[in-house]
């Protein structure tokens, strides 16, 4: 997914509010600016709001936004990159099942967004269908994981107690147990994590609901980004690892 331009950089302040970040620009003149940007992202965001690290952010166009520009990116302490932006996760995930390549689902003629579905109420992210070699449905859930632990280059979901994860959990195990096809896909936006896990530490019930929505049929997969100023594309499968908890 190439970015329409290029990102701009800046220092992070803080971030507040949930959906606020302010930012240190320097201007074409050399003088310090002071930016609030839109935060595209309601989790806690633990390792990706330090102050003081680079970050890179968009710019709309759009004349009737309060605030034109969206933090993307930022470099953690690490090194690494992460994208803060978790309403890009879809767009991602998109693009490489239409490029195929997400080898688990290629083959797929129709791809459909934000189908509704589930005792729950819910919308499912993705529904493909019209595969030549498998007539059931495919539901494809995403989320995007950022949550990294240093250690072992660990990657953790959900960053906050997240009952709305659980909720698609349970959707996803129902319609495994009808014959569908149902697939949790983590879209990996940290360039640090090479392996995921639930983050029982913060949410025991998704973990709990997780490793069972393994036992049920429901395929759980992980999938990373290499991410620059310029653009950001899944490339490569990350393993998930539901045995251990914790670190």
């Amino acid at each position: 997914m190439k970015f329409d331009q290029r990102l701009q950089s800046g220092t992070l302040i803080k971030r507040y509010k949930r959906f606020l970040a302010d930012i240190e620009i320097t201007t074409d003149k050399g003088l310090s600016k002071t930016l609030t940007i839109h935060c595209p992202n309601t989790g806690a965001m633990t390792g990706c709001n330090v102050p003081g690290s680079q970050v890179w952010f968009s710019t709309s166009e759009n004349p009737k936004r309060k605030y034109p520009h969206t933090w993307e990116i930022l470099q953690t302490a690490e090194g690494y990159k992460a994208c803060v932006n978790t309403l890009l996760a879809n767009k991602l995930i998109e693009e490489a099942i239409v490029d195929q390549k997400i080898s688990e689902l290629k083959g797929y003629a129709s791809l459909a967004r934000e189908v509704r579905y589930g005792e729950e109420k819910s919308r499912i992210d993705f529904l493909l269908s019209d595969h030549p070699a498998d007539a059931r449905p495919c539901y494809v859930e995403v989320k995007s994981v950022t949550l990294y632990t240093g250690g072992g280059h660990i990657g953790m979901f959900p960053d906050a107690v997240s009952t709305r994860g659980q909720k698609h959990l349970r959707e996803l195990i129902a319609m495994a147990e009808a014959g569908c096809r149902s697939v949790l896909l983590f879209c990996v936006n940290h360039t640090g994590i090479k392996k995921v896990r639930p983050a029982d530490h913060v949410d025991p019930e998704y973990g709990r609901l997780l490793r069972l929505a393994d036992e049920k049929g429901v395929e759980i997969l992980a999938y990373g980004a290499d991410m620059s100023e310029s653009e950001i594309t899944i490339t490569y499968a990350v393993p998930v690892d539901l045995m251990s908890k914790d670190l």
